[in-house]
């Protein structure tokens, strides 16, 4: 059973010192769920058109028949997490009430939360694309050489789908080489960037914004842990959260098509009960489920590219 390591308070400081880590990068990719049609269960239907081209119209005859198919791809939901604390009535008055069920999950959220829902989102594109060839393995990124590959990789998605509205996602790592490239002031500029609805400034090159994603969380592959498994064949999981394969790759950047990943999260839910509320014990309970999940089309996979090292 989880146990609570709270120190009591002397000398009060009311803010937390807080871990130091990035908030949210891939939240941009929600915006894409509106293309799904959500009404309960663990399944999503996503249709699927596809049609004949263009005959030849014959003057006495007339048209060629065509034909159009409608299918529907099932999509399935496979990340359901959650965690439950519980801060007894009289710990939240001892730790000069810093230990509130409000900072508990405002920390839970920006230091657990955040970080697995990037590297799951970046994790699973990257898998994804690389399984249809989507991408190039055994780059190792260079200042001389990074700026070609990026645009080159832009160019390959344009040379199928035109000119439409990418996103280049990046290690830190890498950025910072792509930052020391003495061509880099040429393709270079600032553009808005939509997250929901927060706008912000970011840098691009050839207008395509670059987000900048801490590397512990550009790798493609994790493990999920369940939050409850110990024992000698296996890891201790109790602590739960995530942790790079031993097999993961570093993933250099993702560049895609802003509508290409559908990232849904049915699921963001937060339950407080008080300690008078609370049936089992004199103390805070706090309960956090994301229930959640990243798809990318059939159809849609010449509009990514992935590259790793």
């Amino acid at each position: 059973m989880a146990v609570n390591t709270l120190e009591f308070a002397q000398l009060t400081q009311t803010a937390l010192d807080k871990q130091v880590i990035a908030e949210a990068t891939s939240g941009w990719m929600e915006l894409n769920a509106s293309q799904v049609r959500y009404t309960g269960g663990s399944e999503v239907k996503i249709p699927k058109l596809s049609m004949d081209g263009l005959g030849d119209y014959d003057r006495d005859n007339g048209f060629v028949q065509g034909s159009v198919t409608l299918a529907w791809q099932t999509k399935t939901l496979t990340q359901d997490r959650g965690r439950t604390f519980q801060l007894d009535s009289m710990d939240v008055d001892e730790t000069a009430f810093v230990a509130t069920a409000s900072a508990v999950m405002s920390e839970f959220q920006r230091t657990k939360v955040i970080p697995e829902i990037d590297a799951y989102r970046y994790s699973s594109i990257a898998t994804q694309a690389l399984a249809k060839s989507k991408g190039e393995s055994g780059y190792t990124p260079a200042a001389a050489t990074i700026l070609t590959k990026i645009r080159d990789a832009a160019y390959k998605i344009y040379d199928i789908a035109g000119e439409v509205p990418l996103v280049l996602t990046m290690s830190m790592n890498v950025a910072s080489l792509l930052e020391a490239s003495t061509e880099i002031a040429k393709y270079m500029d600032t553009v808005d960037f939509a997250r929901g609805e927060i706008h912000t400034k970011v840098r691009s090159i050839d207008g395509i914004p670059i987000i900048k994603v801490p590397s512990a969380r550009m790798k493609t592959k994790y493990v999920f842990y369940d939050g409850t498994t110990k024992g000698d064949s296996v890891p201790d999981q109790t602590g739960g959260g995530f942790a790079a394969d031993s097999t993961a790759k570093d993933i250099n950047f993702i560049i895609q098509a802003r509508d290409t990943a559908i990232a849904v999260s049915k699921t963001d839910k937060i339950r407080v009960f008080a300690p008078d509320t609370n049936q089992k014990a004199d103390a805070w309970k706090i309960d956090y489920r994301k229930y959640h999940d990243l798809w990318i089309l059939d159809n849609q996979f010449d509009r990514i590219y992935v590259n790793t090292k």
